[in-house]
């Protein structure tokens, strides 16, 4: 059976995404980035989808799915690499791909997930008692 490899860089997954999705490897995903996840403590998601050039409905919808559970687990998410047909397409479908970030490529989207971790650690420390 397919399966998208997840790569761990320190506190982050990366999810490459290098073959052509079909709906049974999107769910299987969607099933080992969650608990890849769990297992890691992984505090963001990267996704690769450069090598996509079309989705369907499920597909986009699967992505929105993966970026909530990542969020309710603690995870951010980025998708990098989309292409211009890949948007036109989402956009059409009406997929608003909520709790989804993106970035034009992995380094760019590295920076942001860096970025967002920062942020969010110094609006912690508001609400944290010494």
């Amino acid at each position: 059976m397919e399966k998208i490899p997840l790569l761990q860089m320190g506190e982050y997954l990366l999810v490459t995404i290098q073959i052509d999705m079909h709906d049974q490897l999107a769910m299987t995903l969607q099933e080992d980035l969650t608990n890849k996840i769990i297992e890691t403590k992984a505090r963001g998601v990267l996704i690769d989808i450069s090598s996509l050039e079309i989705v369907d409905s499920f597909i986009g919808r699967i992505l929105s799915n993966i970026a909530k559970m990542s969020q309710i687990l603690g995870a951010r998410t980025i998708v990098v690499g989309m292409q211009p047909a890949v948007a036109i397409t989402l956009v059409e479908l009406g997929l608003s791909l909520t709790g989804i970030y993106t970035a034009l490529d992995i380094e760019k989207g590295m920076l942001l997930l860096q970025a967002q971790a920062t942020s969010s650690e110094k609006s912690q420390k508001k609400y944290v008692r010494r």
